[in-house]
């Protein structure tokens, strides 16, 4: 997969009918430069997190990790985008981006420049800096609904004690089902959508990688 940093192709289309409103969301899908892949953004833990959604050839393996026992881990899903935190005062978010090219880490920063384009440079201790502009295929993602049940849901103070006498009512039984959407949404996880919500992959999850 090529995912190396330099001054890339800006592909044309997809979601340039985005207001200007959200120019400043770097969350979503996105195309890379030479258009071999999509790397779906959204924020998790509070910061930016970036992984593999879509090959363009299918089946690529993270074969030049310098890590051996991650050498047959499948690309996609894989974390690229990595605990990205926005600047103050700047619609900037910096971090780190893996590029599975090369096996390497390197400190990058990620910069909306437009509803559907999406600037991301990458620098080695400081200099040797280079970049790329990737374009909209997704709409922004809403925050994860894995983060906002972590930070909205009170802990349970256990069964409410039952009064002398009375008795429990059955619990109706679960509904069945639906049947799942035939296109992928952000964040869902179906046959058309193999990754879903980014946020419960295990490596950012756990926030490692």
């Amino acid at each position: 997969m090529r995912l190396a940093l330099y001054t890339g192709l800006i592909l044309a289309g997809g979601y340039s009918y985005l207001t200007p409103a959200l120019a400043a969301d770097p969350t979503g899908d996105w195309r890379v430069a030479d258009g071999v892949a999509n790397i779906r953004v959204a924020q998790c833990n509070g910061s930016m997190w970036g992984a593999v959604a879509w090959e363009k050839k299918p089946g690529g393996r993270d074969e030049n990790n310098p890590d051996v026992s991650k050498r047959s881990r499948p690309t996609l899903g894989m974390v690229t985008l990595i605990d990205m935190k926005k600047k103050p005062g700047a619609d900037q978010w910096e971090g780190q981006v893996y590029n599975a090219q090369d096996g390497q880490t390197y400190s990058a920063t990620i910069t909306p420049t437009g509803a559907d384009q999406l600037e991301i440079k990458g620098c080695v201790m400081g200099f040797l800096c280079g970049g790329e502009t990737w374009t909209r295929v997704g709409p922004p993602i809403p925050l994860s609904t894995a983060n906002a049940m972590a930070k909205s849901t009170p802990k349970s103070a256990g069964p409410a004690p039952k009064a002398a006498g009375t008795t429990v009512a059955a619990a109706p039984a679960p509904a069945a089902p639906k049947a799942a959407a035939a296109a992928a949404k952000p964040g869902q996880k179906n046959a058309a959508d193999p990754v879903g919500d980014i946020c419960l992959l295990p490596e950012i999850a756990g926030l490692a990688h």
